[in-house]
Formats: structure tokens, C-alpha cells, sequence
């Protein structure tokens, strides 16, 4: 392992690549992310770049970072291409994970202790999950977790306090901007208490540049939502009334809900819970203050979070990066002890741990051949052939070196389990998740070009159809006062779902309806519980009589 000390940041940009890049156009585009990709396409085809919109209407919900840098992106590549759109959330999540091996490197731990925390981080579920997904969380908290990064080195070093404090201030205003006070509060705060606990404040010269740092932070981070507060105070206001009630009466879930949130790091779900027990492992880790620091860390957010009524899994994703600080201590102990380690009791949760690992090598490959053989597998030979092979060799080497105690391969086959997941198994959800009945909307267009019509949409639309379709489809119901705002053609094409009763509609009693295809952007078959309505779309013919 000495030869590849000099090269850990290398390794980790490899390990971080591998997780992040391949196949990354391969997972259907989410409502989150269709959200964003619409309103950066309507930036660019509108020229929208502060008054932004979606489907053509008022969207100031998000900050628009995100979206003005997903902007470039489609105009470089084309936004026809998601591999391409979605490349900028692969930079930012490569920046979270260097930022986090950069504070790592801060607390005085080893080389070796932070490539492993880097290499936590990334192989966590959510995090590399969130990290191929181009939405708005893995922006701001990315973004803060730089902002951390010199605030660091602004508390710690007497040198370049001017600068450390303008750039503290600079990458706070950026996360500001990216999803307002989200991360301010789920990830900044949690370091501060955990800080000021720990380590302790000393401030006594630097209460001028704490100042600089807040202000330069929120010029940044307010610049957008004042100017367009400024410029549209009626429709500002509107969207503030609706996201503020939803922090109280949306998603409402008990305050324990997210008790659970050790289990969104996927293979490291056990080892991250056992770091987590401080009795046990403070007499284990080699640097008990930088491991009280990051066990304070991680609770601190989930504690806050808990606290909001909102409650969604995907706003546990700044917990896990604190956590992948923690659990490395962890790690680290069974790397240095393995081989040491007595009783009996602590052996069995090392081999239940990681014994459970080389039993999902050996069950993902046969559960995924089952259920492939039931279907096609003509074209997903080379996949799964890949995935059953290299899953299989870690989990032998998993195997053999947890009897020889040579935790450290067996770390390093763990996260090579994720890298074949992520290389052989990606590929595998098109010939697992397969609808009959998927129609894409796409298709429309060829509809429109025979009949000669334009597509509306008749009560809402869904940002996925929208953003399938390729541009805006208009409304034809009022969302305030429910009324039908026909259009002017004696011909037209109509989007409905199951509950619109298009047929009951009084307005369109002067025109004969003729179902002509349906739009359904789900990947399983109707039959399935899971098949969500909202993706569905019956295509009607309105022709005036």
C-alpha cells in the first residue's frame, strides 16, 4: 500500500469517476430533475435567465445556480442529451468529496484515514445516488461544504484571514444561491455547534471578518430572490405563502422519522451505526477529539432536521457527509486491530458486518438472473455476465481476508462492490424495469404533424411529460378560477388524465372527442402497485362540430 501513498488523491478521483460517470444517462429523468431541465431549456430558448420559468410560467421556488449552470451544460452538449446535463452535478458531487477529504486532512488524521473518508463518502448511497441525479441538494450542501472547508482554515490559521474570510463568504453565497438557507441550517449550523463544543470559538480579533463573511455570503445568496422580489412581488409573494405552508402541513412525518438515517449509506449501513455508539469506540480511535467532533456533527443534523415537520429521505443527504467522517474512525480501528481484537462479542458484529457483504454478492447476481430469465435477456448478456463474475471474485476476496483479519482488502473490496454495481448493474434496470404500454411523449409529435394540430394540456402538467415532450404544452385550466380557456383552432390535441372527466366538461360539448393514443412514461406495467398515475396521459382528438 506504500506505493500508492503519493497517489490517494488520484485513487480517489478514479474511485469517484467510476461511481459518478458511467451509464449516467441510463436512469429516467425524476420529477426533481425534470423541473430543472425544463427551466434551464426555457432559459436558454426564452432567454430566462432571472425571471425563470417552467412550462412557460413563473418558477421562483429554487434558486437558479443549479439550473443556470445545467443551462451551459445543454448549451455545450444539446439538451437532447442528459449524459451531457447531467455532468454538472458530477463536478459539484467531485467537489463535496475533495472538500470533505480536505477538512478530513484538517483534523489531523492520516493519509491513508482520509482517502478511506473520501472513499466512504462517495460509495454512500444517497450521496452517489444524489450525485448522478442533477436536482438542487447536492449543489448547496457541496457548496457549503467548501464554505466549511476555509472556515477552517479561517478559525485555525493566523495567516491570509482576509482571504480565507472573502472565500468563506463567497462559496456561503453560492450554497445560498443554490437552494436558499437549506444548507445553512442542515449542515452549516451542525458544524458550528459541533465546533464551538469541541474545539471552541476564539474570535477575539476576527469579529470584523465573521462580519465580512455574512455579508459577502448573503449579497450573494439574496441577489437573485430581491430582484426578482423587485420585479414580481405579486408572483414572489404567491410562491412564499405556498412554500411556507408546506413546511408545516406538507410531508409531515413524526419527529423520529429519520432515525434511521445510518441506513441511506447503503453498504456502509452497519459499520456507520456502529460508529456512531461513542462508549464503545472512544477508547478505540486514535484521535478521540476530531472523532467526538464528527460523532457531535453528525447527530447535530439529524437533531435539527427532525425538528422541521417536512420530512423527505432525500434531506438526509448533509447528514451522510459528517457521517463519512465518523464512520472512517470506525474503519480505521478494525485496520489497525482487526487481527487483535478478543472478544468474542465484537467479532461476531465485525463478521455479521461485512459477512452480510459477501452474502449480497452472491444474492444480487442470482435474484437479478431470475428474474432476467423470466424476460428478454437478449443484449444484457455482457452486463450481467460482468456483474455475477466481479461480484462473485469480491466476494471471495471479502470472504478469505475476513478469515486471514486483513481488514484492509476487505475495505477496499467493499467499495469495489459499489464500483460493479455502479459499471455491470446500472445497465440491468432497463431489462428489469420494462411497461408494455410505455409511450413516450415524444410520440405526439408525429400525432400533431398528421392532423395538423397543437397539444395542450387540460387541468396540469407533469414536469417529466413536459420535459419529454421538448417544449412548453399550455394549460387549458385556469388554476385559479378552474375555468376552460379553449383554444382558438377547431382542431386541436388534449392531454388528460384519468381524473380530469374530459368528457363532463361543459366547455366541450361543442366538440367531438376522439381518444387517439395515450402517454405513459412509466418503466413498469400498469398492473404494478408502483405504476404512478401522474406519468399517464390519454391523448384525445377535439374537433369543433
Amino acid at each position: 500500500m506504500s506505493k500508492l501513498t503519493p497517489n490517494y488523491i488520484w485513487w480517489l478521483l478514479l474511485v469517484s469517476c467510476l461511481m459518478l460517470i458511467p451509464h449516467l444517462s441510463v436512469i429516467e429523468v425524476n420529477i426533481m430533475e425534470a423541473r430543472n431541465f425544463i427551466t434551464a431549456r426555457e432559459m436558454v430558448t426564452n432567454n430566462n435567465w432571472i425571471l425563470t420559468t417552467i412550462n412557460d410560467l413563473p418558477r421562483y421556488e429554487k434558486p437558479p445556480l443549479p439550473t443556470w449552470l445545467t443551462a451551459i451544460s445543454g448549451i455545450i452538449f444539446g439538451f437532447e442529451n442528459i449524459f451531457g446535463l447531467r455532468l454538472p452535478v458530477v463536478f459539484i458531487t467531485l467537489l463535496l468529496v475533495f472538500s470533505t477529504y480536505k477538512l478530513s486532512q484538517k483534523l489531523g488524521l492520516t493519509q491513508q484515514q482520509n482517502f478511506h473518508n473520501g472513499l466512504i463518502l462517495i460509495t454512500s448511497f444517497y450521496i452517489y445516488f444524489a450525485g448522478r441525479d442533477n436536482q438542487w441538494d447536492m449543489y448547496t450542501h457541496s457548496f457549503m461544504m467548501v464554505c466549511i472547508v476555509f472556515l477552517w482554515k479561517f478559525l485555525n490559521d493566523k495567516n491570509y484571514t482576509f482571504l480565507y474570510a472573502i472565500l468563506a463568504g463567497l462559496f456561503f453565497g453560492l450554497s445560498f444561491l443554490s437552494k436558499g438557507p437549506i444548507s445553512v441550517y442542515g449542515l452549516l449550523l451542525p458544524f458550528l455547534i459541533a465546533y464551538g463544543i469541541i474545539y471552541k470559538f476564539d474570535l477575539k480579533q476576527k469579529k470584523f471578518y465573521v462580519f465580512l463573511i455574512v455579508i459577502i455570503g448573503f449579497c450573494i445568496g439574496l441577489s437573485w430572490p430581491l430582484y426578482v422580489r423587485y420585479i414580481d412581488p405579486e408572483t414572489v409573494s404567491r410562491v412564499t405563502k405556498l412554500e411556507s405552508s408546506r413546511w408545516g402541513s406538507y410531508n409531515i412525518r413524526p419527529f423520529y422519522y429519520y432515525w434511521s438515517f445510518f441506513t441511506q449509506s447503503g453498504i456502509w449501513t452497519v459499520p456507520s451505526l456502529i460508529a456512531l455508539f461513542y462508549p464503545y469506540l472512544k477508547t478505540r480511535v486514535s484521535n478521540l477529539k476530531a472523532y467526538q467532533f464528527t460523532l457531535i456533527w453528525t447527530l447535530a443534523v439529524v437533531i435539527l432536521l427532525s425538528i422541521i415537520p417536512e420530512k423527505k429521505s432525500r434531506y438526509l443527504l448533509p447528514v451522510l457527509i459528517p457521517m463519512a467522517l465518523n464512520t472512517g474512525f470506525y474503519i480505521d480501528y478494525l485496520i489497525r486491530s482487526f487481527k487483535n481484537i478478543s472478544l468474542k462479542f465484537e467479532k461476531r458484529i465485525i463478521y455479521f458486518a461485512f459477512g452480510l457483504i459477501v452474502l449480497i454478492c452472491v444474492a444480487i447476481p442470482i435474484g437479478l438472473f431470475i428474474i432476467i430469465i423470466k424476460k428478454d435477456l437478449a443484449g444484457f448478456e455482457f452486463w450481467l455476465i460482468g456483474l455475477t463474475l466481479s461480484l462473485f471474485i469480491l466476494g471471495y476476496i471479502l470472504f478469505q481476508n475476513l478469515r486471514k483479519k486483513d481488514f484492509l482488502k476487505v475495505f477496499y473490496a467493499v467499495v469495489g462492490v459499489q464500483v460493479a454495481v455502479i459499471l455491470f448493474g446500472v445497465p440491468l434496470t432497463k431489462a428489469v424495469l420494462i411497461n408494455p404500454d410505455y409511450h413516450s411523449a415524444k410520440e405526439l409529435k408525429e400525432k400533431e404533424k398528421e392532423l395538423g394540430i397543437k397539444t395542450y394540456e387540460m387541468s396540469s402538467f407533469t414536469p417529466e411529460i413536459v420535459w419529454d415532450y421538448g417544449h412548453s404544452i399550455p394549460v387549458l385550466q385556469d388554476e385559479k378560477t378552474n375555468e376552460l380557456n379553449l383554444p382558438l383552432e377547431n382542431k386541436f390535441g388534449i392531454l388528460a388524465s384519468k381524473t380530469d372527466s374530459i368528457l363532463s366538461k361543459k366547455k366541450l360539448e361543442n366538440y367531438n372527442l376522439k381518444k387517439i393514443t395515450t402517454v405513459d412514461l412509466n418503466r413498469i406495467p400498469k398492473e404494478s402497485k408502483k405504476h404512478n398515475d401522474r406519468l399517464f396521459r390519454i391523448y384525445y382528438l377535439a374537433t369543433k362540430k
